[in-house]
This record gives structure tokens, sequence and C-alpha cells, in this order.
């Protein structure tokens, strides 16, 4: 009899990737506020009592809240939402997970450090900055301090999701590049480490499968910039020659992206490596599978 787990903010990008992978060997429900598939029930995880009746009835192994804002833009505007999404709705969750004693899988991000260091593992004290960082964190905090059972997986620089899912950088890179631009101003004055979303899917099933349970970074290997990744995605469209990438300071971007952001956001899967089930893969591999799997013929 296969297992079960509920999954709540299952809408986005994420979880896609969360549902692709876990759906031929668990039994799922998927949430989410925006019904955009037709494996998704309506579901705002913000109103505790529709959230645990909606739990409660499907009687699941697992609990993965996976929705948040992540537009950092949006959170510094809508400061209240922001909250109200990213860090209430998880200690719904903790309750929920804590009520009907199950584990609780929770997402967080690279981005609740400073930005200080050269990279982060998971003894490093997170210093977040902007309003999404200290939610996302206070969300990351509930959850250690509260749940019973629990899983905290760090992201990094997300990518995944195609055209229809892509809010990130991959997708803005290759808007531009849509659009007939011949020159990319690419920042780089910010280092990061990306995650493709179906490895970090992957890997979480890895440590479900082991009883695994506390905090893991969960980032592909190679820290790098972004002006790096847009070069890097430029060669594997084959428009290397086509179009020029000119570099720039955060500063260029700072009116259209105000939200302040860490210079540094990259982490180290150290806690994956000390188990031994670290599966996440080379950036640039990721990139490559990802750009061939969803966008092959999107720029014809």
């Amino acid at each position: 009899m296969k297992k079960k787990i509920y999954m709540a903010g299952c809408g986005g990008m994420l979880g896609e990737a969360f549902y692709n992978c876990f759906k031929d060997n668990y039994d799922l429900m998927c949430t989410d506020i925006d019904v955009n598939e037709d494996w998704l029930n309506p579901l705002d995880f913000r109103n505790y009592d529709k959230y645990l009746l909606d739990v409660e009835k499907f009687k699941p192994d697992y609990l993965f809240h996976i929705g948040a804002h992540t537009d950092l833009e949006y959170c510094e505007l809508n400061q209240d939402d922001a909250y109200q999404t990213n860090t209430s709705a998880v200690e719904n969750a903790v309750q929920i997970s804590n009520k009907l004693n199950i584990p609780i899988l929770y997402i967080s991000t690279a981005g609740i450090f400073d930005g200080r260091k050269k990279n982060y593992d998971e003894t490093d004290l997170p210093n977040p900055g902007s309003h999404y960082a200290k939610s996302k964190y206070m969300g990351e905090l509930f959850v250690k301090e509260h749940a019973k059972k629990y899983l905290i997986c760090r992201a990094g620089w997300m990518m995944g999701g195609g055209p229809k899912k892509d809010k990130k950088f991959i997708q803005k890179i290759i808007l531009q590049v849509k659009q007939g631009n011949k020159e990319l101003f690419v920042v780089n004055d910010k280092t990061g480490t990306p995650t493709y979303t179906h490895d970090f899917a992957n890997n979480v099933k890895l440590l479900l499968k082991k009883n695994a349970s506390g905090l893991y970074n969960m980032v592909c290997s190679g820290s790098t910039t972004r002006l790096e990744v847009a070069k890097e995605l430029l060669t594997v469209l084959g428009l290397e020659d086509k179009i020029k990438v000119t570099e720039v300071y955060s500063s260029y971007w700072k009116k259209d992206y105000p939200a302040p952001r860490p210079d540094c956001e990259s982490l180290i899967n150290k806690n994956l490596d000390v188990l031994g089930l670290n599966i996440m893969r080379d950036w640039r591999i990721c990139l490559k599978e990802y750009i061939e799997d969803s966008y092959k013929d999107y720029l014809l």
C-alpha cells in the first residue's frame, strides 16, 4: 500500500517538480490557492480550519508545506500578506502535523543569510535582511522549535517549471531573448548556488526513503554568479555569439528590484554530504537538462 503525502501550495515551479517526482510512488493530495493544473485541488493554507479539515480527511503519512510568496519586491510592499503566507501559515502546518503526529517538510531559502561570508552550511547563523527572508526564516525557526517531526530543506537560486511557471532568473533572461534583445545587462556582484527543482524533489524523496530528519541545505554543486549563469544559458541555447552580455552592478537594476538582496547566497550541502545522501548535480548539467526539456520549442 502506497504511503500518502499531502502537498500544500503545490501550484508553483517547485510544487510541479514534487508532483512529478512523487506521483508514481505515493498517493498524493495536491492543493493550492491557484488551481492551475487538473491534479490540483483548491485550498488557502492560511485558513487553519480549512487546512486542518482537508489534511485530516486525507489522512496522510507526510505533510509537505511547499507554497510561499517568493517575490522579494512583493513581500517588501505587502508585508502583512508576506508574513501571513510565509510565517503564520507555516505555524498552521506545524500544528496540523503535530496533531496528526506526522512529519512536516518545510522549504527554506539561501536568502536568509546576510551574504558576508563566501558560503554557508547548516551550522551558520542566518541574518535575514529583506521581509521575504525574515518571513521565511521565522517559518524555519517555528518548524525547528515546535514540530515533533520535521525536514527543513533550503533551496538556492531556483530553476524549473518551464515557460508556464518559472518566474525566476532563467525565465527572465529567456524572455529577453524571445523579445529579440541583442544585449543583456546582467549583474556580476551577486553569488549563489542554483537549485534545479527536479533534483531538489528527488533529494527530498531520498531523505524520506532513509527516514532522515532535521535541516539540510539542498542546492546544486558549484557556486556561481548571475553573469556566469546568463552566459552558460546562452551557450546552451547556441546564442553565445549572437547576443552580447554586458556586466553591470546591482545598482543598475535598483529601480526594478529595490528589495535588499545578500551579496552571497552560496550554500554547502554539508549535512547531506555527511550522511552520503547528496544527489544534487552540477548546476551546468541541470541547466542544460532544464532548457532541453522545457524550452525546446519555446524560442522557435
